[in-house]
């Protein structure tokens, strides 16, 4: 049975759980889960990650963990008990593990390894804590360490400032605000600008001396020096070096290795340098032999200098090489370091080894216990401590020290007898009185062990010698008195004994007789001569003696002869026991003196602080004992003295001895009747200040008062002690007057003369020191008047001179902070008195910085939820004096520019901030009574209306986003809590006093903005929020948006009527809202919309400003990231919303306007669909099809649907920018030519708009055309930049400007060289299909076809649309998919090849025509795709295959045409046909014929240079004939079976027999031509090919072909009228052969149909032999087809190197037979030539594609399979020619030129033949005639008319665009009536018999009835659409050469299969409307 839990309520997962049993809850290791119930070894709960998800889970699997119950039941919370540090360190690495993984996979792999190391480091110093082994100090270091990993951490990875004291989490409840502040003020500044130490170190390790022959023991001597005074800053450190350079104690670190401590930052400047100085130890001389001495010496080595300047850029210096240099003369050895530091090369140079010391530095920072705890490794291991000279910058009180430096400066000795100078060398001993010398208290440096005497080194043969050493002489006290130091020197001879003689010596004593040490400074010695033998053991003997030149040792002094030998030294005294100074020893023995009392007190003030505070507390003891001796005589004087040292404690240097003397104060200090004498010179100080003019001593008094009152304090507290408390009333009496003097002089205004004004500051600044005295003494409410009172006594702010300002804040903020302020009882007392000065500075704006901060400490005594009455009376007094000033000061301080100085900026975002909180503090701690307090306060509508404004205005100010920093999440939540709180209690004040006939729109404005603008915060976007953030905000504050909303609806539905004021500008801000994805808000925001549009409904009739507001703002909106999809179910939803409220469509549907309702809201849901679509592909990061077809949609909608014509150019260009950036070219121009069309050539100004300046619109057209002719030209689309360059060449002659216009004229010229010269790869193209739910709104369940990208075959274009969508599913067939896929919760593409089918066909028909100009045609302005599957109907004859091998033949009608402003375009209908096994026949057939005549024109012009390509056609198609091919078709469809049951196919299988006639016609033709320039090697198999022909023949029942040939004359064209055509017979009859060129993906191109397979074993042999060609590479020319594709093949199989990849459904026939394969065949076909789409083809390779472009591709699209036979006949008429060199436009009714140009044809023609002409005769070159091609019969010419089988003439036209249409309503009807007019039969091939005539007998040109190049925009079914009007032509001012021809009426027929059917209704032309853009 299950129990609910006592004590088992959290814990932690310790292994994971599958959740696998019923009820079981699915747990992962580490999840904290909270336990309610418990039964048989299991627990039910919930993890607290998914606290909605309950179930079961193992007990075993949990750790359970102490924790405190809160609200016990059912809705209880469970509060961990551990550390607060370890629950923040839990969660927070919680949140680090998900975005860790994160950083992997954005390949930030630098933080990503960091915050691996430091993860690691906070788990181990975690599990450090939780063991609880460490210290209480140190487990304080381990927590302020984490917190420190974790800030840093939470930096990096920008989440939120966590604000904290200390190391523990600050709650923000629990502190006033701002303290919050102040906290996270702190953190933020110690994150930016780490505090700089004031303490540095110098850490120094010796490495080696680099130096090729030493051979001698050296000494190094490390030391800081100061190049600007000129002197060494600190010790030496020294160390010895062995004979190989390397530290002769290597396992010592501390004698190699030392730390330089105390520098201060002043001695981190460019001119302290690191000094080393090198002596040798060794000969003198350093060449010498070993045998010539055996005395070593000291000597001078060399010398290395550092600027510790260089040490600041890196810290670390390791394995430094300084050079080592030495001094070119010996005796400026004292000075090289100097002379190297000047850089003074003369005087020294490297030394003779080129020695190099490697040393490693580094610079420390930190005071020294820091760098202890920090590199306690160095310190364990041992390091050195080398001292700076002297005390440190900060003297502590207890430091011991009694130092004693002396530097042997120079000597000055005499030859003595020797012709050269002496080598001197000087030892130094230290000598007690009796002879004794002190053992060990000499010290080279730090690092070596004390010495008892010392040896200098010694300069050559120099009797001026300069050492420079200095000594330290560390000797106690107690050895001071009696010793001195002597000095020995000896002459150091050079021959081979070595002796060292004595000759003289120099003494020095330490200490005078009367107690003062040897005095700082130069001393010089005398030189005592004496021998070698000389005893000076007795010092008795020469302690009489002088010592010093110039200073004689008093009576005992005798009279020494002059001597010019003298020795100098400077000596330096580091103690904090012994004096120099006599004065200060004269003070002290006062006693003995009396008389020199006066003098010494006086003299007090000269004596150096140092010596004062080393005798601090016998100072002050004989100061006051001399008070207690004569107080009346000596008063005035101890004062002053007192003065003196209470003033030199203020001394950094020395402000560490106050604690001396509040410990003398406390247990030492015995004077306990000094404080009358103490008050009364303190008064008469005080009163002498209004009558004194020089005030500085005075000053100095006041400065000192905190102690003189410590004093007055003590003294009266030991004579009440004494006394019991006698002289009570007497005491209080003098304070009283002591402090009514002060008052009167502070109340004095300073007039003119500034003394008084900074004697008022000096009393000021020390003023809130005496508090904590008087309280010893005094009640705290009596001490609170006093100050009260005093601070009342200040002068007014205006009669203050401006440097009193700031010392009187000072005070006041120092009061604020003291332990008076915080008693309740002085808090009210002194409040008011800080509210007055404080509102008077505020009111004048000065000194805000104090202000901020003593009002941030004023409320941050305030906590919240503090209802003790004192308090709620303290906030009274607030509210009433500075809410008003405070709310101004914000105002104020926010607005004001930003200074320029970083300093002075973060100063003003400081007190910015300090003012904020400060008043967050205040509205937080109001209560209902304040508020209505408040506004009872105020006496009039237009002062609350002024209230309500300025505080709605800070508000906003506080939710900007820099008003606090990004991270300061927790201060931002807690001003949004106070903001909506304080809202709350306004919005009621807003509805009783400005609502009916007081209503006020600005302030009601005001409320709604800022309710808009806080609930758009990024701050309150808890969506954004990681799972345990998001839990803890709405645990603490809820949900702000919503409360927010509700209060928004509510305020919205009290406004009644005016509600009007607020429509349609309100619009925007609300819709914003509801675009926020919180559910709750949503459903309270939505129904206000309905509001919206009743109201503006009854107002105006409709909502159009409501409809075009809604819609101008969704886009800005959504473009931002605003919206999502459950939005837009959510906005069309007729789901009720919350509560009471219907949904927003369920409303409308109520209402009279229901129905323009509706379609708004369907509008705008379909205009979402496509804004989200947009947005989420924008994501994406380069530009694919999905951008650009998205975009297109888009712009499509605004312009259709919406009318918006600046967002439709907005969308033009961001379509425009994503073709440039995919280049795109040709799609780009066609993109702006839709901005293009929406100007005119006219001289309207047009305002600057997106990257336009301001320019006429005449300007803007002519910038977009030639931006338009230049991307035509980069896509090769140059026929469309032709006509752009005549529109603007027109303009440029209308306005004679012949400078452009000959530029333009050259532009276009260069267009049509581009086309003859340049190579164009026709692209191919691609059906595909978007099935599934989960494609976007303008893909889903559509098909589109797509224009593939250069070289790009079908196996690349579906492996680039499964990289756009990679969650998509490819499809393995080319069935159409059922609902089940329609429907599916997926994603499928279904992708296959489709053929283009021109609709113009004149030039691909006409003869002599480049092919590098029909392939322009063949691939562009394409609006119908072909795909073909083959199969078979019925039972399959194995023998022969054709007679049931059908076709199924799908059409594609697209919206659009390709190319245009997309690479791709929805199909907008499709038809599926069958061609029976006869039409299949003939199609194959008609395309062979036109391949083979075309190939043999081509080698007969000698347009094509190689004859191969002609032989292979040749051998496929004789080959094939005589194997069976052709004869397959005579078996299936020639026998009587097939007649008899197949009696409608008669004029078909006439038709078949033509074909076949023809086909031998042309072979005959074609062989006539390969005979003529076949190359001698290849005579055999061109001999083999007219054998085999005539088997052919033979087999086609033509024996006697001659004889039919002159019955049946045919002729053949070789395209020049220049070439004599000899190679065909003269005539044929019409019945015997045609050629209708048409083109099927069924049959072979030119190039595609070469086949080596299909030749006769002999003839595949001699062909592979002779043209070159190996088996492999006849896979270029794509082996032999099918019988099923082709009937012109042979049995033979392919070869088997060429294979499919395609799956069975998607090959041709999966019946046929294996023999044939020729799927494999299908694979090496080109998609546009392949029978059936495969999914996965082998493409053709790229080379391939070339190959087949300069050889031309004659197989060419058949026309319509339905139209009979006649019709067939008919060629499509021609859409352009031009006459007589003029441009005759071709036109509709309109005046729009529908299609590019060909190259104009003369007016006559040498080789016309009249006689058999086709309807629309071939334009022809300028250069080339163009012959015939085969005539149609004449019975078929007298059909119903070209135009009858021309699919474009059907239906009406469009009248182009929308609204934004250039096209005018006249101009579209008139196109539209043009393509209904009847047809104009005739009975002859030239039309009617009055059809009029050119004069060379050719009938006049027709109107051009192709479909326009391309289109711009979408058209509807059966309704073509104009040329763009930037791209047509206008009329020319002439009439043109002949009228045009009257438009065909469609045939009747056409309803079966043609493309078009009859005309829809067209919509209503709307007024052009020109941009205004």
């Amino acid at each position: 049975m299950w129990m609910p839990t006592e004590h088992e309520k959290y814990g932690v997962v310790i292994a994971s759980f599958r959740g696998t049993v019923p009820y079981g809850l699915s747990l992962e290791i580490g999840d904290t889960v909270q336990i309610l119930e418990k039964c048989d070894g299991w627990y039910r709960g919930f993890a607290l990650k998914n606290p909605n998800i309950k179930g079961i889970f193992p007990s075993s699997y949990i750790h359970l963990k102490n924790a405190f119950v809160k609200n016990k039941g059912q809705f209880e919370m469970v509060i961990p008990t551990e550390d607060s540090v370890i629950t923040e360190m839990t969660s927070t690495l919680r949140d680090w593990g998900t975005m860790w993984k994160q950083l992997y996979v954005r390949n930030e792999g630098d933080l990503f390894h960091r915050l691996w190391h430091i993860m690691n480091e906070v788990l181990d110093l975690r599990r450090q804590v939780l063991l609880g082994h460490l210290t209480h100090d140190r487990t304080k270091d381990v927590k302020r360490h984490i917190t420190a990993r974790l800030d840093w951490g939470n930096e990096q990875l920008g989440l939120d400032l966590v604000p904290r004291k200390e190391y523990v989490v600050v709650d923000p409840e629990d502190v006033s605000i701002t303290e919050l502040y102040r906290l996270m003020e702190h953190r933020h500044r110690k994150k930016d600008t780490p505090v700089q130490a004031s303490s540095h170190h110098l850490f120094v390790q010796m490495k080696s001396l680099m130096c090729s022959n030493l051979g001698e023991e050296l000494e190094v001597i490390f030391s800081l020096f100061d190049s600007k005074e000129n002197r060494p800053i600190s010790e030496r450190f020294f160390l010895r070096l062995n004979r190989n350079g390397l530290p002769k104690a290597p396992d010592k670190p501390e004698r190699h290795c030392s730390l330089f401590v105390d520098l201060g930052s002043s001695e981190l400047r460019r001119d302290i340098y690191i000094t080393v100085h090198i002596i040798r130890i060794g000969r003198m001389g350093a060449g010498e032999k070993k045998s010539a001495c055996s005395v070593q010496y000291r000597r001078p080595f060399g010398c290395a200098v550092l600027s510790i300047a260089d040490l600041l850029a890196g810290d670390a210096k390791d394995d430094l090489v300084l050079k080592v240099y030495m001094c070119n003369t010996e005796s400026e050895w004292s000075q090289i370091h100097e002379n190297i530091i000047k850089k003074l090369n003369a005087r020294y140079n490297l030394t003779g080894s080129n020695a190099g010391l490697a040393v490693s530095l580094q610079l420390l920072h930190g005071d020294i216990e820091q760098i202890r705890r920090e590199y306690s490794s160095v310190f364990s291991h041992g390091v050195s401590i080398t001292r700076k000279l002297g005390f440190s910058n900060i003297i502590m009180p207890g430091e011991m020290r009694n130092d004693l430096y002396i530097t042997i400066e120079r000597g000055e000795f005499e030859k003595g007898g020797k012709s050269v100078a002496r080598n001197v060398e000087v030892t130094m001993l230290i000598v007690e009185a009796t002879g004794q010398t002190l053992k060990d208290f000499i010290a080279f440096g730090s690092g070596e062990p004390l010495a008892s005497e010392y040896h200098s080194f010694v300069l050559y043969h120099n009797n001026s010698p300069r050492w420079a050493e200095l000594l330290k002489l560390p000797i106690p006290v107690d050895k001071f008195r009696g010793a001195h130091i002597r000095f020995e020197f000896r002459h150091c001879s050079t021959k081979e004994k070595g002796e060292k003689k004595l000759f003289g010596f120099s003494f020095v004593p330490l200490m005078q007789e009367d107690g003062r040490t040897l005095p700082d400074g130069t001393h010089e010695l005398i030189v005592h001569k004496c021998e070698e033998n000389t005893n000076l053991q007795d010092p008795a003997r020469y302690l009489s003696l002088p010592f010093s030149k110039g200073v004689l040792l008093g009576s005992n002094s005798q009279a020494t002869k002059a001597t010019k030998e003298s020795f100098w030294i400077t000596s330096f005294l580091c103690s904090t026991k012994l004096t120099q100074n006599g004065d200060m020893l004269d003070l002290l023995k006062w006693r003995t003196h009396p008389d020199k009392i006066t003098g010494c007190l006086s003299k007090l003030k000269e004596i150096d602080g140092s010596e004062i505070v080393k005798f601090l507390q016998d100072t002050l003891d004989t100061l006051f004992g001399i008070l207690d001796e004569n107080s009346q005589k000596y008063g005035s004087k101890v004062f002053d003295s007192l003065v003196h040292i209470i003033n030199l404690l203020q001394d950094s240097k020395f402000h560490h001895f106050k604690p001396v003397m509040d410990t003398y104060i406390e247990s030492h200090f015995a004077g306990a009747l000094a404080y009358r004498d103490l008050i009364k010179v303190l008064k008469w100080y005080v009163d002498r200040i209004t009558e004194v003019e020089r005030q500085e001593h005075i000053q100095e008094v006041l400065k000192a008062q905190e102690y003189i009152f410590k004093y007055i304090v003590q003294s009266r507290r030991l004579f009440s002690l004494a006394t019991g408390g006698q002289n009570e009333e007497e005491f209080r009496r003098c304070i009283q007057e002591l402090l009514l003097s002060v008052r009167f002089f502070l109340s004095q205004e300073s007039k003119g003369s500034g003394a008084l004004s900074q004697s008022q500051a000096a009393f000021l600044s020390s003023f809130p020191a005496v508090y904590s005295e008087l309280l010893k003494l005094f009640d705290v409410r009596e001490v609170a008047s006093v100050v009260q009172d005093t601070l009342g006594s200040l002068p007014a702010i205006m009669h203050v001179d401006d440097a009193l300002h700031e010392v009187k804040l000072q005070c006041i903020s120092k009061t604020v902070e003291s332990q008076l302020y915080t008693n309740p009882d002085s808090r009210y007392i002194l409040l008011p008195v800080v509210l007055r000065h404080l509102h008077m500075h505020l009111q004048e704006q000065k000194d805000l910085i104090m202000c901020a901060r003593i009002l941030s400490n004023v409320f941050c005594l305030i906590k919240k939820n503090s209802s003790e009455k004192s308090v709620l009376e303290e906030i009274d007094v607030i509210v009433a004096s500075l809410l008003d000033i405070l709310l101004r000061t914000v105002l104020e301080t926010t607005s004001r520019p930003q200074p320029a100085s970083a300093t002075m900026r973060l100063q003003v975002q400081d007190v910015t901030g300090e003012f904020v909180a400060c008043l967050l503090s205040l509205l937080r701690q109001m209560t209902d009574r304040h508020y209505q307090q408040l506004l009872d306060s105020f006496n009039t509508k237009e002062e609350l209306k002024d209230f309500l404004l300025q505080i709605f205005t800070v508000f906003r100010i506080l939710i900007r986003p820099e008003m606090f920093p990004k991270d300061w999440t927790v201060m931002r939540l807690v001003a949004n809590n106070v903001i909506i709180t304080t809202v709350l209690y306004l919005s009621d004040a807003l509805r009783k006093n400005f609502l009916n006939e007081n209503f006020d729109y600005k302030i009601w404005d005001s409320y709604f903005y800022l309710a808009v603008i806080f609930i758009n915060q990024l701050c309150l976007q808890l969506e954004m929020f990681t799972p345990s953030k998001k839990k803890k905000v709405l645990e603490k504050y809820g949900d702000m948006r919503v409360t927010m909303g509700c209060e928004i609806f509510s305020m919205w539905q009290n406004l009644g009527e005016h509600k009007l004021h607020f429509i349609p500008a309100l619009i925007g801000p609300f819709l914003e809202v509801t675009l926020i994805p919180q559910p709750d808000l949503r459903n309270v925001m939505i129904p206000i919309f309905h509001d919206m549009m009743d109201w503006e409904q009854r107002r105006s009739g409709n909502f159009k400003q409501v409809e075009a507001k809604l819609i101008d703002k969704l886009d800005s909106l959504m473009s931002e990231g605003k919206g999502d999809e459950t939005y837009r179910e959510l906005f069309n939803s007729i789901i009720p919303l919350f509560g009471p409220y219907p949904s927003l469509l369920k409303k409308i549907e109520r209402e009279t306007w229901r129905e323009s309702g509706v379609s708004l809201i369907a509008t705008v849901t379909r205009l979402m669909e496509r804004l989200l679509d947009y947005r989420d592909c924008m994501k994406m990061g380069e530009v694919d099809g999905k951008k650009i077809g998205c975009t297109v949609s888009l712009l499509n909608f605004y312009k259709t649907e919406l009318n918006k014509e600046e967002m439709y150019i907005r969308y033009i260009h961001k379509l425009y920018d994503l073709h440039l950036k995919a280049q795109n070219f040709t799609e780009a121009a066609y993109t702006l030519l839709l901005y293009d069309e929406l100007l005119e050539w006219s001289d309207r100004p047009l305002r600057e708009f997106l990257a336009y300046p301001l320019q006429t619109e005449w300007q803007r057209k002519e910038h977009l055309h030639l931006a338009i002719i230049q991307n035509f030209d980069r896509g090769k689309c140059w026929e469309n930049g032709i006509l752009l360059c005549r529109k603007m060449a027109e303009q440029y002659e209308s306005y004679y400007d012949y400078r452009n216009l000959s530029k333009m004229r050259m532009m276009e010229a260069s267009l049509y060289d581009k086309i003859m010269d340049q190579q164009r790869l026709e692209p191919e193209f691609f059906r595909v299909g978007f099935y599934g739910k989960k494609f976007p709104f303008f893909l889903r369940n559509k098909e589109f076809v797509c224009r593939g990208h250069d070289y790009e075959r079908l196996e690349a274009f579906q492996q680039r649309m499964l990289n756009e969508f990679p969650h998509a599913i490819a499809m393995q067939h080319a069935n159409q998919p059922d609902d089940t896929i329609f429907q599916a919760e997926a994603q499928y593409l279904q992708i296959y090849a489709v053929t283009p089918i021109p609709e113009s066909q004149e030039v691909l028909q006409r003869e002599g025509v480049p092919d590098n100009i029909k392939s322009f045609y063949k691939v562009n302005h394409i609006w119908k795709f072909r795909y073909d599957r083959p199969f078979h109907k019925g039972t399959k004859d194995k023998e022969n295959e054709f007679k049931s091998l059908w076709v199924e033949r799908t059409s594609l009608y697209l919206v659009q045409s390709l190319p245009g402003i997309s690479r791709w375009f929805e199909v907008e209908k499709r038809e599926v046909m069958e061609m029976s096994p006869l039409e299949n026949a003939i199609e194959v057939l008609e395309n062979k014929n036109q391949q083979l005549k075309s190939l043999a024109g081509q080698c007969q012009t000698r347009q094509m240079q190689n004859i191969n390509p002609l032989t292979m056609c040749l051998n496929g198609v004789i080959d094939a004939a005589v194997n069976g091919g052709v004869s397959r078709y005579q078996e299936a469809f020639f026998v009587k079976e097939y007649i008899l049951s197949h009696p409608e196919d008669g004029e078909k299988i006439a038709r078949l027999r033509e074909l076949m006639l023809e086909q031998a016609q042309i072979l005959e033709f074609g062989l006539a031509v390969h005979e003529k320039f076949v190359p001698q090697d290849m005579r055999p198999l061109h001999k083999k090919l007219v054998d085999q022909f005539f088997v052919m023949k033979s087999s086609l029942g033509l024996q006697d072909f001659s004889a039919y040939m002159q019955a049946s004359p045919v002729h053949f064209s070789n395209g020049s009228p220049r070439v004599c055509r000899n190679s065909a017979p003269p005539s044929v009859s019409p019945d015997g052969a045609r050629a209708i060129p048409r083109r099927s993906p069924l049959s072979y191109p030119a190039v595609n149909r070469y086949s080596s397979s299909s030749l006769s074993s002999q003839a595949s042999a001699e062909v592979s032999n002779i043209t070159g060609q190996s088996e492999s590479s006849d896979e270029v020319f794509n082996m032999q087809p099918s019988p099923s594709t082709s009937s012109l093949s042979s049995t033979h199989s392919a070869s088997p190197n060429v294979t499919s990849s395609a799956p069975s459904s998607a090959r041709a026939s999966p019946l046929l037979s294996d023999k044939h394969k020729h799927s494999r065949e299908n694979a090496c076909l080109s998609p546009r030539e392949r029978p059936c789409s495969a999914i996965y083809p082998t493409p053709a390779e790229p080379c391939q594609r070339l190959l087949f472009n300069h050889m031309g591709d004659g197989a060419l699209p058949r026309s319509d399979p339905n139209l009979s036979a006649p019709e067939k006949a008919t060629p499509t008429p021609s859409s352009w020619s031009l006459d007589s060199g003029k441009e005759a436009k071709s036109m509709s009714d309109g005046g729009k030129l529908l299609s590019p140009p060909v190259p104009p044809r003369p007016t006559a023609s040498p080789a016309r033949h009249t006689a058999s002409v086709t309807l629309s005769p071939a334009g022809r070159s300028p250069l080339k005639g163009c012959a015939q091609t085969f005539a149609a019969p004449p019975a078929e010419l007298h059909g119903p008319g070209p135009a009858a089988g021309s699919p474009v003439l059907s239906g009406s036209c469009s009248s182009g665009i929308s609204s934004l249409s250039r096209c005018s309503t006249s101009e579209a009807s008139g196109f539209e009536n043009a393509g209904s007019e009847p047809p104009a039969q005739g009975p002859g091939p030239g039309g009617g018999p009055d059809e009029p005539k050119d004069k060379d007998g050719r009938p006049p040109r027709k109107d051009s009835r192709t479909p326009p190049p391309y289109s711009v925009y979408e058209r509807t079914l059966r309704r073509p659409v104009p040329l763009p009007h930037s791209l047509s032509v206008p009329a020319a001012a002439e009439p043109p050469a002949l009228p045009p021809k009257p438009p065909a009426a469609r045939h009747g027929h056409l309803e079966n299969g043609a493309r078009r059917t009859e005309p829809g209704p067209r919509p209503r032309p709307l007024p052009r409307k020109v941009s205004q853009l």
